[in-house]
């Protein structure tokens, strides 16, 4: 990896490259953490809060994600006036609040709430994060830069079940809470002791309705960037999809559930190569091309494991060889198309990153919550909603990326 010349009006002092690609990692986990960590609570948080309907604790989930979305609305246009470092401080700080409110829920409908404010909170160091590489870097180099962020940021699935599941085995679900808060203390230490503000006084812009109509109306009429949104939207969409019902399809479909959170591990590790390859040929193909490929393989992966489920061909033996295998291809498609698509989507808008990374965000996530959280509501023992959901969404996709420029 080299270090890229910085293009903005002014050149802050650079952590090393790959100290920088480690915090922003940390940062983005903060998500993947705050979902993935509460996957082994859902039948605990179920017993205890909605017994009644267990399926409603999936929306612990969803509505974080739906905060998030909401939040990077406004994420973006703050950094683009206020700076970086700020707002995503601002966010964690948030994050926290919300937190500590869910260590206190005594009910679904609290918990809903207060994880919906957390998702707010993460949706300054996710989307300003992104805003931040866009500062100091752009096209291919992007799309690599954040491919290897991906790679570690895809780790943290692998690790927070098993983590959540040992906090919970030691002081509950509520636990999982207190984590979250350490994680968030570090994450915002970290990026203010060590990294240096990337967008300086000059560059920022005003929090006027005029500049911020402008600039909204600016990425909305981009024929790219809302082509690169919905994409993302489609990928979002099947991988939250899938998130939704994990805990149910491991647990009660194959009865996984004891070593669920081992098996989800090994997905999540298994699915980090997509990062891999990708940061090691972005620069060579392309990140349209590559991003095109990997739809048609879960386009085809998709399609024959629905066949297989729905005329009962496979043995009993393979069925959960079979699930898993698809399970891991839609997240190392998560790790082959997120970084380019986010790299093609920014591309032509350097001059207004934080205000793109919000709207591609914000219509990409929320979006991809209306996708989800049917699709997890439809659980029904089987894995065919889920996978249904995928063949649907990545043939679009394959369809749709087809008309990208790189």
């Amino acid at each position: 990896m080299t270090d890229i010349a910085y293009s903005g009006p002014a050149q802050p002092r650079r952590l090393p490259l790959p100290e920088f690609i480690a915090m922003l990692a940390f940062l983005f986990a903060t998500i993947a953490f705050s979902i993935d960590a509460m996957l082994p609570a859902l039948p605990d948080i179920a017993a205890d809060l909605t017994p009644d309907n267990v399926n409603r604790a999936q929306l612990i989930l969803t509505s974080f994600v739906a905060g998030m979305g909401l939040g990077t609305l406004f994420a973006g246009p703050i950094s683009d006036a206020l700076g970086r470092k700020r707002t995503i401080t601002l966010g964690f700080g948030l994050y926290i609040l919300a937190t500590i409110a869910a260590l206190y829920a005594d009910s679904l409908e609290f918990l809903l709430a207060a994880r919906f404010v957390q998702g707010l909170g993460a949706a300054g160091p996710r989307i300003v994060g992104l805003a931040l590489v866009r500062d100091l870097y752009e096209g291919r180099e992007m799309a690599r830069i954040t491919s290897f962020v991906m790679m570690i940021f895809i780790m943290i699935p692998a690790v927070a079940p098993t983590l959540g599941a040992a906090i919970i085995s030691i002081s509950g679900w509520h636990g999982v809470f207190l984590a979250f808060i350490a994680f968030a203390v570090i994450g915002a230490l970290w990026l203010n002791i060590r990294q240096e503000e990337t967008l300086p006084p000059a560059a920022r812009r005003p929090l006027r309705v005029g500049t911020l109509v402008a600039a909204a109306r600016e990425v909305l009429s981009d024929r790219q960037v809302m082509l690169a949104t919905l994409i993302l939207t489609l990928g979002f969409g099947q991988m939250f999809g899938l998130l939704s019902s994990a805990q149910q399809l491991f647990g009660e479909t194959y009865g996984k559930g004891e070593n669920f959170h081992l098996w989800f591990a090994l997905m999540a590790l298994l699915s980090g190569s997509g990062t891999v390859l990708n940061a090691t040929f972005v620069m060579r193909f392309g990140m349209r091309r590559i991003a095109k490929w990997a739809y048609v393989m879960q386009t085809i992966v998709s399609a024959v494991v629905l066949v297989l489920l729905l005329t009962d061909a496979l043995p009993q033996a393979l069925r959960f060889p079979a699930f898993f295998f698809w399970a891991t291809s839609v997240f190392f498609m998560a790790g082959v198309t997120f970084g380019n698509l986010n790299a093609l989507a920014l591309q032509r808008m350097g001059h207004i990153a934080g205000m793109a990374a919000s709207i591609i965000a914000a219509i990409s996530t929320l979006a991809a919550v209306a996708i989800a959280a049917p699709v997890g509501l439809l659980y029904d023992g089987t894995a065919i909603p889920a996978i249904s959901a995928t063949l649907i969404c990545s043939g679009l996709a394959w369809i749709l990326v087809r008309r990208l420029d790189d």
